[in-house]
């Protein structure tokens, strides 16, 4: 029996063996005919060279037609992939020291038009007023429609103390507004910290530069010495920068060897994963991070793998969503290729290129104005409530005590150090919510685990249901 099905599965096998090598010839086929319409295509490009080159109205030189060919290559692509000239090239080199020339801003290009990612703090372009999430519809008197990422960048780059004007179309304006800016060098200082009630620390990260990680270390050694117990990490309006720093940057608050971002290309070189390690002592405290539309690249990295990691509590608005790898490649002229090559996922496999983070929990930014306008409306229904409370030290002009005239007062500059932060705060509803939420941590925590321990009290208002 056995000897009669042996032809049967010779057959059998040889019919497998005839789709196997009818198959790989297809995808041979393909190949080559892929390969032979390239090389039509490249025989067409070049009578269209020749053919310029005789007959159009004026004469253009061959290096002219050749680099804007390759512009328009990798115009099809991406927003982010891009050609670099020889000067170009050397300027982006510059931006990551942290020390550049320009008006301050942050610029990608979002369904094709050109979008402020965010402002640059301390910089012409905040002081004038740029937001993130402005379209800049003109550059002096060009229209950016169809202009590349990089040729926007080389237009508003330009000499130091000279003018530019762009236009700008933003969500509550009736019509597009032109703004008049200064360039200026822009000198960024990465990291900033303060600190809140005697207690809570605060630390801005203002971009991801080369010095961004051991800036942190010394921010975070001074706020310890002053007693910290919690922390607030702010990467709102941060477009983001180097990747190492992201990944130094979130190792910091991890304290065991943890994945923070992977990789993921077409080539196996592309996917790479990147991890905490212990050789710095993370820190431990209460974390909360803010983010806004203007937290872009390895800010959202760190905002991701925190959240994921359950280390922070993220709060704000949706981030910008930019995340894809580029590959800086330098070419034999000088020049470089900007590639993207990959894309970024966070430890749990969320992908952050278009989806940005979505924060723990949601808190919309209240323009200054409309706090300062509420501030002013509820004045006049409070202040008849206020006046008995107020004491005679409180009224405005008055006499002043013995040791107010001898001398001022030792705590009058930490007064005022106080006074400033309470302003801060008074301006921005999204740290405010941070620090309330901080401040009652320690309250919460002690609720919470008496209830773990002895059950919830039936006189409580927390029900467990």
């Amino acid at each position: 029996m056995n000897r009669l099905n042996w032809p049967i599965k010779f057959i059998v096998f040889g019919a497998f063996l005839i789709v196997y090598l009818l198959l790989t010839i297809n995808v041979f086929a393909e190949e080559d005919q892929g390969k032979k319409n390239a090389y039509n295509k490249l025989k067409v490009f070049s009578e269209i060279i020749s053919l310029i080159e005789s007959n159009y109205v004026e004469t253009v030189k061959s290096d002219t037609m050749i680099e804007g060919a390759i512009r328009g290559m990798v115009k099809s692509l991406d927003p982010h992939t891009s050609y670099m000239p020889p000067a170009t090239y050397k300027e982006m080199q510059v931006e990551t020291t942290g020390k550049f020339g320009g008006l301050g801003i942050e610029i990608s290009m979002r369904d094709g038009v050109l979008t402020v990612v965010s402002p640059i703090e301390e910089t012409p372009a905040f002081r004038a007023g740029v937001k993130a999430g402005d379209k800049i519809i003109k550059i002096d008197d060009e229209s950016t429609l169809d202009m590349t990422l990089q040729d926007a960048v080389s237009l508003l780059r330009g000499e130091t103390g000279s003018p530019i004007k762009i236009t700008i179309f933003r969500k509550n304006f009736k019509a597009p507004k032109e703004f008049t800016i200064v360039r200026d060098i822009i000198k960024v200082r990465s990291v900033v910290h303060k600190l809140y009630q005697e207690d809570i620390g605060y630390i801005k990260l203002r971009n991801f530069s080369k010095n961004t990680s051991s800036d942190l270390d010394k921010a975070l050694d001074d706020l310890e010495q002053k007693g910290i117990t919690k922390l607030i990490l702010d990467v709102r309006n941060n477009p983001g920068g180097l990747l190492n720093q992201a990944v130094e940057v979130t190792d910091r608050f991890l304290n065991r060897e943890n994945l923070i971002v992977y990789t993921k290309g077409r080539s196996n070189e592309q996917n790479m994963r990147f991890t905490s390690h212990d050789k710095v002592a993370g820190v431990n405290y209460p974390l909360i991070v803010l983010v806004n539309s203007g937290s872009a690249s390895a800010s959202e990295i760190v905002a991701g793998a925190l959240q994921d990691l359950n280390r922070a509590i993220v709060l704000g608005t949706p981030t910008f969503g930019k995340g894809s790898v580029q590959t800086i490649i330098p070419l034999s002229d000088g020049s470089a290729l900007k590639l993207t090559t990959a894309r970024y996922y966070t430890p749990s496999g969320r992908v952050i290129q278009e989806n940005g983070i979505e924060p723990d929990i949601l808190v919309e930014m209240e323009p200054v104005e409309e706090i300062e306008k509420k501030d002013k409306d509820e004045e006049s229904e409070e202040k008849t409530k206020l006046r008995r409370f107020l004491r005679e030290k409180d009224l405005k002009k008055h006499l002043k005590g013995k040791s107010s005239i001898e001398g001022i007062d030792e705590g009058t500059s930490e007064e005022l150090k106080v006074k400033k932060l309470h302003e801060d705060l008074k301006k921005d509803n999204q740290l405010q919510q941070a620090v309330s939420l901080l401040s009652g941590w320690e309250v919460m925590k002690k609720m919470f685990k008496n209830i773990r321990i002895n059950g919830p009290d039936s006189n409580s208002r927390i029900s467990m249901k």
